[in-house]
């Protein structure tokens, strides 16, 4: 496929997109006189997450995959899910504690780490098992994780989650996840069965529908799922590592496939009567065998 002159430059422009976003986060943080500046903030680190996610794709799918645009999305993610939300827990809550700045500090640096590792591990293949996992919790999902406090406050008012040892707590525990080793399932993995397709269209526009309404407790909600899929995760890298016929995509398939027709065999073995064979599989005698095939007549073709 031969792409548009001009076109092979969109997924960069998407990227820098995305950094222009988290640096707006940033602007949003400081500016206190606006009001719900806060949620403006989250907001646009919502928006470079968002493009995050699809600089990647446009850059397979228009073939212009290179080591400067891998190298860009690293930097806008440092900045945009790094750098802003530190930034943000920093002016909300941090600002004066004695350790809030090392906690954002802890978290922002985490980020780094994480990245650097992400870029290490370009060109080595993943071990069979792992396709489909990302190794730790991604930078764009930890930026919003991150913020679930604020999040907490914006939606619900004061708690224990406004608590400056908690929030400081909360960043650095979502720093580690990051650059911690375990597995987080990959959306891109995710394959929806064509009888859940409508459900899950229908889920959708519902749950949009009502971000509109309930933007916050919408997006606290998703977190929280986000974090209960975690143990799962682990559970299923684990049985995929133990059971080595499911690495393969494709052989996964074969096997629903197998077992589908071993179903439908054994569903037609039911009520089909074998030819020569009585119903309870006990040979029928040969005049009334050949009764049975006398029975059945071939219309001659005609010449």
């Amino acid at each position: 496929m031969a792409t548009v002159p001009g076109v092979r430059f969109l997924p960069n422009a998407i990227t820098v997109l995305a950094v222009s976003s988290g640096l707006t986060a940033v602007a949003f943080a400081l500016q206190t006189s606006l009001p719900h500046h806060f949620t403006y903030s989250i907001g646009a680190i919502a928006a470079a997450a968002i493009l995050d996610s699809l600089d990647g794709p446009a850059a397979r799918l228009l073939r212009s995959q290179s080591r400067v645009g891998a190298e860009l999305d690293s930097l806008s993610d440092a900045i945009s899910f790094g750098v802003a939300p530190a930034l943000l827990l920093y002016i909300w809550m941090l600002q004066g504690q004695p350790l809030g700045w090392v906690a954002c500090l802890v978290y922002a640096v985490c980020t780094v780490l994480r990245l650097a590792r992400f870029n290490s591990l370009l060109d080595t293949a993943p071990k069979p098992w792992a396709k489909g996992f990302f190794t730790g919790v991604p930078s764009p999902a930890g930026a919003l994780l991150a913020t679930m406090p604020l999040l907490a406050d914006i939606r619900f008012g004061s708690g224990f989650w406004t608590e400056p040892w908690v929030v400081g707590v909360w960043a650095i525990l979502m720093g580690f996840l990051m650059v911690s080793r375990l597995p987080t399932i990959a959306l891109k993995s995710v394959r929806v069965a064509p009888k859940l397709i409508v459900p899950m269209l229908v889920l959708l526009v519902v749950g949009v529908a009502a971000l509109f309404y309930e933007p916050h407790l919408i997006l606290l909600l998703g977190l929280v799922v986000y974090l209960l899929h975690l143990p799962y995760a682990a559970w299923k890298y684990q049985h995929l590592r133990r059971h080595p016929e499911l690495w393969d995509s494709n052989a996964r398939r074969e096997v629903a496939r197998a077992a589908r027709r071993l179903r439908r065999s054994s569903r037609l073995r039911v009520h089909r009567r074998v030819a020569g064979r009585a119903s309870d599989g006990t040979p029928l005698p040969r005049q009334r065998r050949l009764g049975r095939l006398r029975s059945v007549r071939v219309p001659r073709r005609k010449r």
